[in-house]
């Protein structure tokens, strides 16, 4: 099935989230992994996938109604805007909540927090906080949550009555748990999410964090000192879209940990996979590069002893990739 790379949140507000410096510079972290041919095809899932997840976790901002979810993406779709309303009910008050508000097809989802100027309701301020706890919530979107996210706010510009703002929040979730299609994730760590609706329907989203793990029914994997940055155009159909990011991976499913970076950006059209993108894995003394040959097929460039040449090619498809 051909999908859709973005979650259709926000634009994000990297120099805030991320500071100086460049986004998708490898990562300085100790790589114990080993890639061979044999266990190219396993890597590149799970490295590209990490990749994927990386930029999920924006979803988390709906978790306060301030952004819109993509029901077609690669990424799970997002709850965006069912708290909306729930969260201006109880801005008012300082500290507000624990409100406890029922989800449409059952459970139940509370939201507290703090902020510094609750007779102001078109924006936030810096070290306003927010606690989203989730208790079976099914709003009828196809997913059930469990589990609690904190929010931190540490920038904001704009209007949130207007939907014009640029936002940034450190998150923490604990025992994040997300159940669809028979799959259940748990999310533990910390990540920050920038969001930027300025010039919509051109959307850019930002994540970074120094370490999530997501544990599933199959596999277990710790995502660290992780980025990643997606764009997509509205103004233009099939809408135009690009894709970024940079990690380390350690899984259950990989004999060591890699490190992931995108070499080339990612990019595509509408809901097909990319047409042209380099993005690289490296192990401890091997690499491999995925590169889009187009929307349909990849080739994996096996590097097997890290002299800089590739040794073996693996041509597959993008649906291959991302199986799994």
């Amino acid at each position: 099935m051909k999908r859709s790379i973005f979650t259709v949140l926000g634009t994000s507000l990297l120099l805030s989230a991320c500071g100086e410096g460049s986004l998708f510079a490898e990562p300085e972290q100790v790589t114990t992994g080993s890639i061979t041919p044999a266990n190219a095809l396993t890597t590149t899932r799970a490295s590209w996938q990490a990749a994927l997840a990386s930029g999920d976790f924006a979803t988390i901002g709906s978790s306060l109604g301030l952004a819109a979810g993509s029901t077609d993406g690669v990424s799970k779709p997002g709850n965006s805007g069912i708290n909306e309303g729930r969260l201006t009910n109880v801005l008012q008050k300082v500290p507000f909540g624990p409100d406890e508000f029922p989800c449409l097809s059952g459970g139940t989802v509370t939201i507290s927090g703090d902020i510094a100027d609750p007779t102001d309701t078109t924006r936030f301020s810096v070290n306003d906080t927010f606690r989203v706890v989730y208790a079976a919530c099914n709003d009828g979107i196809g997913e059930v949550l469990d589990g609690t996210i904190d929010f931190t706010v540490v920038d904001f510009a704009g209007d949130l009555q207007a939907g014009a703002y640029m936002l940034a929040m450190n998150a923490l979730t604990t025992d994040f748990q997300v159940a669809a299609g028979g799959q259940t994730t748990v999310s533990n760590g910390d990540t920050t999410v920038a969001l930027d609706t300025m010039q919509a329907p051109f959307i850019d989203v930002g994540t970074s964090g120094s370490a999530m793990r997501v544990d599933s029914n199959s596999r277990s994997d710790n995502l660290i000192n992780y980025q990643s940055n997606q764009t997509v155009d509205g103004n233009v159909a099939p809408a135009p879209y690009t894709l970024q990011a940079s990690g380390t991976l350690d899984s259950t499913v990989l004999n060591g940990s890699v490190r992931y970076s995108t070499l080339d950006t990612f990019q595509g059209v509408g809901t097909e996979f990319p047409n042209q993108g380099r993005f690289r894995v490296q192990g401890s003394d091997s690499s491999l590069d995925l590169v889009a040959i187009d929307n349909i097929n990849v080739d994996i460039e096996i590097d097997t002893n890290g002299d800089g040449t590739v040794d073996v090619t693996i041509t597959t498809t993008w649906a291959d990739v991302s199986a799994g």
